[in-house]
């Protein structure tokens, strides 16, 4: 008898919808999730704790662990907090450092974990990686990924504006990975399967191609389904291939080469995106790529977020450093200095300043 089919590595609870955070001890209820009702739950200092202060009573046999910051350490030390408290489950409650911390956590005390992100910054809260800072400066480490993710709109909505239109490049990088992808079949014979870079592309399309906003709850629906799948996408793969291509080595520069003054991952991300795109070929889609991005309120430009061009053209040239044995346009071109400083010159003229 022939497989027809095969086991896809996903969360068995997916709730996305204004007030859901009232309904988390029924979705921790599941026995799938928690059948004692002991839970660790991670929150952060900020955001976390807020809401700590509202769910508390609903969870009457939860630990509550405040996380300092999102260092590998930190999230050790969370773990070893967490060891032999004979729990069911780890709640990640607040940002992307929060989850991954607790994503970590989880993982090395052998719990599933619970992501209840309280803002959309990046496609992490669903994914198999926690990003952690450490002495080498960030490091990506896998780990299951979640069994539940529960996003209450109502949260996002309160979340500071900047969080959430990160979340919006993260997710339109997307489009440029999976073209990267393909690039490195085609030269290189690269594997692609075919599922998981559907799902990555058709959640990165949903939120280019969609005409709402950050302040208009069908919009925030479409962009945290879109980290969700994002994040069962590279559960599928096995690695990071459907959301990371050329668009975040370019990110990994930025962090690299300038750590004080990087911005957020997703702004990054986006800018990289647009530009790897328009290196590409696709000049009439990185146009409406970066029109899009400009509509959120995300940059575009590397001015417009404290760069300079040869900062830039520095960033573009260090980027394929940044993911050895990784095909993506920027390996294909091999660009140099001079090569890189004009087509970028034909990029802001293809854009608009």
């Amino acid at each position: 008898m022939p497989v027809l089919t095969r086991l896809i590595p996903s969360p068995v609870v997916v709730d996305i919808r204004p007030g859901a955070l009232d309904d988390l001890a029924g979705v921790l209820a599941d026995e799938r999730i928690s059948h004692s009702g002991r839970l660790a739950v991670a929150v952060s200092g900020g955001s976390g704790a807020r809401l700590r202060e509202r769910i508390a009573s609903t969870l009457p046999g939860a630990t509550w662990y405040e996380v300092g910051g999102g260092t590998l350490d930190d999230a050790i030390r969370l773990a070893g907090e967490m060891k032999g408290g004979r729990y069911d489950a780890v709640v990640g409650l607040g940002g992307g450092k929060i989850i991954d911390c607790a994503k970590f956590a989880a993982a090395r005390v052998g719990l599933p974990l619970v992501a209840v992100p309280t803002n959309l910054a990046h496609d992490g809260l669903c994914s198999p990686v926690a990003t952690l800072d450490n002495d080498a400066g960030r490091g990506s480490y896998g780990v299951p990924n979640p069994i539940a993710a529960v996003v209450d709109l109502d949260v996002i909505r309160e979340a500071p504006a900047r969080f959430v239109r990160a979340g919006i490049g993260d997710a339109v990088s997307n489009i440029n990975a999976i073209a990267d992808w393909e690039l490195a079949n085609r030269i290189n014979g690269e594997k692609i399967d075919g599922l998981a870079a559907a799902m990555a592309r058709q959640a990165g399309e949903a939120v280019l191609r969609h005409p709402g906003g950050i302040g208009d709850n069908d919009f925030l629906q479409v962009l945290a389904e879109a980290l969700v799948l994002t994040g069962v996408a590279m559960s599928i793969s096995g690695d990071s291939r459907p959301a990371s291509g050329s668009c975040h080595e370019i990110n990994h520069a930025f962090d690299l080469l300038f750590p004080k003054r990087a911005a957020s991952h997703g702004e990054q991300c986006g800018l990289g995106a647009a530009f790897a795109t328009y290196l590409r070929g696709a000049h009439e889609e990185a146009v409406y790529m970066a029109s899009v991005l400009r509509r959120h309120g995300l940059p575009v430009l590397p001015e417009e977020i404290g760069f300079t061009v040869d900062e830039f053209v520095r960033v573009v040239e260090f980027a394929p450093e940044t993911r050895p044995g990784r095909y993506t346009i920027l390996e294909h071109l091999d660009l140099k200095t001079d090569q890189i400083k004009d087509i970028y010159a034909d990029y802001v003229k293809a854009i608009g300043s």
